[in-house]
């Protein structure tokens, strides 16, 4: 009867010791090991032995190790620089176009399971998208409706993304760069057009300043001895030094302006 107690005793005690050294500890590292952060701007998704099974949302969560596997997806805007890509409008001139790429992801186990690479997949279909809509159109388009053209990629990009859970938030094209000869056929059009623009200015100014002298003329005209005036004020001004004389031939009208003049300053 003692042995059987003893043994009794000794497999508790032997229970016991591998509870706390082996089983409590394994327990507390599986614990420890499957605790995640998700951070506010992200979201977890979940495979469980390769299935999906699941999104966690920001905060602390757990995920049983070996079995389940996060992986978090960064939900904030995106920015993808397109670098400079050669491209030939529709009249046949090449031209060298960068373009920015603005994209979010808004269904996180969309874009995992959907897409192996959803950063590089939407650069890519971009770039497509560009050289096809700039093939399209000419050059002067291109030049002077650059924001339209931006938002035509914007739309065929964000309908293809879709499924994989990515809106496409803006493309911006910043810079088109044209060859050396059309840079310098452009800039000597611009050079006549300004000159155009000038002499067409000049023209009107001309035409308004004979239109007011017309009607300078006939106020001068209708007021008795006021041409005779302004006459003998423009030669007044004609030679300010008084050691020299200036002759004038005056009309006899003018003579009967200024008589009229001085016997109604009389009167």
């Amino acid at each position: 009867m003692k042995l059987l107690i003893i043994n009794k005793k000794t497999m508790t005690e032997l229970f016991s010791g591998f509870i706390f050294t082996i089983v409590l500890p394994l327990l507390f590292l599986i614990i420890i090991g499957g605790l995640r952060v998700i951070n506010q701007y992200q979201r977890g998704v979940i495979l469980t032995l390769g299935k999906y099974t699941g999104t966690r949302t920001p905060g602390l969560n757990w995920i049983f190790p070996i079995i389940q596997r996060m992986i978090k997806v960064d939900m904030r805007i995106t920015t993808i620089d397109i670098p400079r890509q050669e491209a030939i409008t529709r009249d046949n001139v090449p031209v060298g176009i960068n373009a920015v790429v603005y994209f979010k992801v808004i269904k996180a186990e969309n874009a995992v399971l959907e897409v192996e690479n959803y950063s590089y997949a939407v650069s890519q279909y971009a770039l497509a998208a560009l050289r096809d809509i700039i093939g399209g159109e000419e050059l002067d388009t291109l030049l002077t409706e650059r924001e339209r053209i931006a938002t035509q990629i914007k739309k065929v990009v964000d309908v293809e993304t879709d499924p994989w859970g990515i809106d496409v938030t803006a493309i911006k094209i910043q810079d088109i760069e044209l060859p050396a000869g059309m840079k310098r056929a452009m800039a000597a059009q611009a050079e006549t057009e300004r000159e155009r623009r000038a002499i067409i200015i000049k023209a009107e100014g001309e035409v308004s300043a004979a239109q007011n002298l017309q009607k300078a003329a006939e106020i001068l005209g209708n007021v008795p001895g006021a041409l005779s005036l302004r006459t003998l004020e423009t030669i007044d001004k004609l030679q300010p030094d008084p050691s020299k004389t200036v002759i004038f031939a005056l009309p006899v009208e003018v003579m009967e302006g200024i008589q009229s003049l001085i016997l109604s300053r009389k009167k």
